[in-house]
């Protein structure tokens, strides 16, 4: 891990287990005052003081590594960016040291700049008939997940007690357990119905679930399980909204049913069987999709969820991206800094995968900054509710650091020195001057329009001076 980031990271830690540096530094057997050094980035951290923070602090290595503050910093340095905020550059050391040393004045500037833009977007004329201001609930609800690494333990506790109570002895039997439960114990009726405009609907006057016959055997399974957990898991889902409160009624529902929805995945493809396999099988995704009888983008969910302390998997960030390039789901633990606004690199594998439907496309990819990761997208497609509509395909997107490509599959046969793809988080953002993919020019950069020149690369530009 980056030395420049252990310092912050440690000081995070610390705080937010209310320990005053002296308690700490009485923990790791060091004076308070090296133990100041080493929060402010002034004295390296050793091996053996590297295990002893991870003990003090209980915590494993990985939740040292810093990946929150330097997801703060990608956010952060794509909101300076902004021509209409009109700054000049801010320099890289001044964003790091916002991001480590105040990561709540940093956050906080990052919700005033979305609520800038939705102000700004609605006095545009994009604005509601009714004069309602648009609070992006989805954006909240994408933020809640990713700043908790989409992992929530009071959710898994609660899948593993039911799934305890089943006794299911195999996947294949799962969904047959839960709709008896629902049956027995709730005294639901599950029908499955001719096709309509509606896959599932619940009605709790009259106990009656209906699933539509145009869902796959996966998806049916999907929706009992989601079934379950919205009659068994209430108090667990409040638990892990604990401390948070949305701003909005819209927000508040798309969190609860998106965690809702992440427990019905621990009930079908429980934490450490799953984990168990997957690391069985080197995490081929469509493998495990088969194994659990869930779909591959339900295995792909899960594969990102994988962080349970002491007995994490592999950090896979992911992501799922339709034709146009609108991104409606993202979250993960690899550490990938994701452009919060506007949209992603064109050479980046997500907008390949839909080229090749059905068939799992890999790329290793680098960063400006170095960063470099194994990807791997495959298309998924909806059900249409009737005969003539387009079937709704999004690209499934996972991606894991480069240090861990051989726990992975998908790396397998890769030359990693030279099958190397330059990508940058956005046009606007990638410094990359010889990119014949360039969409924009980069923000901080001016044009340099030259009549006697035409560039392989699609826009010229003075690199500004620093």
């Amino acid at each position: 891990m980056a030395r420049a980031m252990i310092g912050r990271t440690v000081r995070r830690l610390r705080q937010e287990q209310g320990l005053a540096q002296q308690a700490l530094a009485a923990r790791l057997g060091i004076s308070a005052s090296y133990l100041n050094l080493i929060e402010h980035d002034q004295r390296a951290v050793t091996p053996i003081l590297l295990l002893k923070l991870t003990e003090a602090l209980q915590v494993d290595i990985a939740a040292l590594s810093g990946l929150r503050e330097k997801a703060l910093e990608t956010g952060l340095r794509e909101v300076l960016s902004d021509p209409l905020l009109g700054l000049d550059q801010v320099p890289e050391d001044e964003i790091a040291t916002l991001a480590g040393s105040a990561p709540n004045a940093g956050r906080a500037m990052l919700a005033l700049y979305r609520a800038w833009r939705v102000a700004r977007e609605d006095s545009g004329g994009i604005a509601l008939p009714t004069g309602r201001h648009i609070l992006l609930p989805t954006e909240e609800a994408r933020d809640f997940f990713h700043d908790r690494a989409n992992h929530f333990a009071v959710l898994e506790a609660k899948a593993e007690a039911i799934a305890t109570e089943l006794r299911v002895t195999a996947p294949s039997e799962m969904n047959h357990a839960v709709a008896q439960r629902l049956r027995e114990q709730h005294g639901l009726m599950v029908a499955v119905t001719a096709p309509s405009t509606t896959l599932r609907r619940y009605d709790p006057a009259g106990r009656r679930l209906e699933l539509s016959e145009a869902l796959p055997r996966e998806s049916r399974g999907f929706h009992l399980a989601f079934q379950l957990m919205l009659l068994e898991a209430g108090e667990a889902v409040q638990a892990a909204l604990a401390g948070f409160e949305p701003s909005s009624t819209e927000a508040a529902a798309l969190i609860r049913s998106g965690l809702l929805d992440y427990a019905a995945r621990a009930l079908l493809m429980p934490y450490q069987p799953f984990a168990t396999a997957a690391r069985a099988l080197r995490h081929d995704v469509e493998a495990l999709a088969a194994r659990f009888g869930v779909s591959f983008e339900q295995a792909c969910h899960r594969l990102a969820t994988l962080q349970r302390e002491g007995a994490r998997g592999v950090p896979f960030f992911f992501l799922r991206v339709d034709p146009a390039g609108n991104v409606d789901k993202r979250f993960g633990a690899a550490g990938f800094p994701f452009a919060r606004f506007g949209g992603s690199c064109p050479k980046w594998i997500i907008h390949h995968g839909f080229s090749t439907p059905g068939t799992v496309r890999v790329q290793l990819a680098q960063l400006p900054d170095g960063g470099a990761f194994l990807c791997f997208a495959r298309t998924v497609q909806g059900v249409p509710t009737r005969w003539g509509e387009p079937a709704a395909v999004h690209v499934v997107a996972m991606g894991c650091g480069l240090n861990r490509a051989s726990e992975v599959i998908y790396g397998d046969g890769l030359d990693l020195e030279h099958a190397m793809v330059g990508i940058g988080l956005s046009c606007r953002l990638c410094d990359r001057q010889d990119c014949r993919s360039r969409a924009f020019p980069p923000l901080e950069h001016r044009l340099a329009l030259d009549p006697t020149v035409t560039p392989a690369a699609p826009y010229q530009f003075r690199v500004p001076k620093r």
